[in-house]
């Protein structure tokens, strides 16, 4: 099967440039997969960190944060963003993830993708404002850096193509998706569709003074039991020169993020690249240099994503590591995991900020360690041992405001006296 890419559908300054990518990676598919198994090939550095990273994400995926729901003004959604900014700042963080593209759609009017149904309740209908140009506008104006949150291959948190905006590219390239667990992803493994995500994130760097541009965990998808994700067809045309499906999915991966951080460079000089990914890349069990953890799922071999390998290779400027696990965990724990994590980028230039559960601070949690108001607290004591690592980033922006245990104002007492202005 041979797949067609959108080159011929692109306009604008973004779509010029995002368009000679795309020529670039559909001409030299195979010396870039080649280029992807050599980490010495390292990317440049972009612009330099704040002196301690203190953030929180702000989610738009099924309305989590931010809007409260769909279909609100744009008067009321601008004030709740405003407010959540206003947040951050009275509990002296410097910078915020916002989730801008939740699932193949856009928080900006973009030359690609059709506006998010979890702005208007339609997805493809304008909310009557620029959300992503306010909210950097809006940042920058508080002290705070704006991380633009991009999700690269979910299209829907359901399988059916008609549910989607007339205009959205995956009814236009149906060949492009693949259905698994009841949501609906593009394939990584088409290089036609590597290109468009890149092209769809790089519209808004070119637009927008971003400080960075974010991904979170969501690769090759979470395992589903009993099912198997269907890309035979994509690993028989582009496949063949792998020792298996795992590896091929790896580089496809690998690809992805060594073309985003090259291609943000060349974009807009001065933004970062910055990666969340699962707490585990691989534990000792399976690989001499993985965590001192029990059985766990891993990035490496369930997500196909080695952030390992990113990290020796230069390809990104900070990685925040899901660690959402407390302290003492059995199997996974943050005590052990956040050395590892240090272990992991010292040398390599990368920055480490490890990723915070306040979403699990809860006075009727299960686990006893979650019902302490002083957990979180802790896992910033730990960390400070480890100069490695350079800061927090919390889940999320409902519980940074909310606040309900108190956790976050016992971090903020303990570990944030002043404020720290960003970089």
């Amino acid at each position: 099967m041979t797949y067609m890419g959108r080159r011929g559908l692109l306009t604008g300054a973004a779509g010029l440039a995002a368009t000679a990518l795309t020529t670039a990676i559909a001409a030299g598919t195979a010396s870039a997969a080649g280029a992807a198994t050599h980490p010495e090939a390292a990317g440049p550095r972009r612009g330099p960190a704040a002196p301690e990273f203190r953030g929180m994400w702000l989610a738009t995926v099924e309305n989590l944060d931010w809007p409260s729901r769909a279909g609100l003004s744009a008067a009321r959604q601008q004030s709740e963003l405003r407010a959540y900014l206003d947040t951050a700042v009275q509990r002296r963080l410097n910078a915020v993830v916002l989730q801008v593209r939740p699932a193949a759609d856009a928080f900006w009017p973009s030359e690609y993708e059709p506006w998010s149904g979890w702005l208007t309740g339609t997805q493809g209908k304008h909310p009557g404002w620029d959300p992503l140009g306010t909210a950097v506008a809006e940042a920058h104006a508080r002290g705070l850096e704006l991380h633009a949150w991009f999700n690269p291959y979910r299209v829907a948190n359901h399988t059916d193509r008609s549910r989607l905006a007339a205009s959205h590219p995956a009814r236009a390239y149906p060949e492009w998706t693949v259905s698994y667990g009841g949501r609906l992803y593009y394939n990584p493994g088409i290089p036609e569709v590597r290109a468009f995500v890149q092209e769809a994130m790089l519209d808004a760097v070119a637009k927008y003074p971003l400080d960075a541009v974010h991904w979170d965990d969501y690769f090759y998808p979470y395992p589903v039991s009993g099912e198997e994700f269907d890309d035979d067809d994509a690993y028989e045309e582009y496949g063949g020169s792998f020792a298996s499906r795992g590896d091929w999915r790896r580089n496809n991966v690998d690809l992805l993020v060594k073309e985003m951080g090259e291609a943000i460079a060349r974009v807009r000089p001065g933004t970062r690249f910055g990666i969340s990914p699962f707490g585990v890349w691989r534990d000792r069990a399976n690989d001499p240099l993985g965590s001192p953890t029990g059985p766990s799922l891993g990035s490496y071999d369930e997500l196909y994503a080695d952030t390992r390998l990113w990290i020796t290779s230069g390809w990104i400027d900070y990685v925040v590591p899901q660690l959402y696990w407390h302290i003492g965990h059995p199997s996974v724990d943050y005590a052990k995991l956040t050395p590892w994590w240090a272990q992991a980028v010292r040398g390599t230039g990368v920055d480490l900020y490890i990723g915070e559960a306040l979403y699990r601070a809860d006075a009727n949690s299960e686990t006893a360690a979650w019902r302490k108001v002083d957990e979180l607290s802790r896992h910033l004591t730990l960390a400070a041992r480890y100069p490695e690592v350079r800061g927090h980033v919390y889940f999320s922006g409902k519980q940074v405001a909310a606040d309900r245990l108190g956790a976050m104002a016992r971090v903020v007492k303990d570990h944030y006296p002043t404020a720290v202005p960003p970089r």
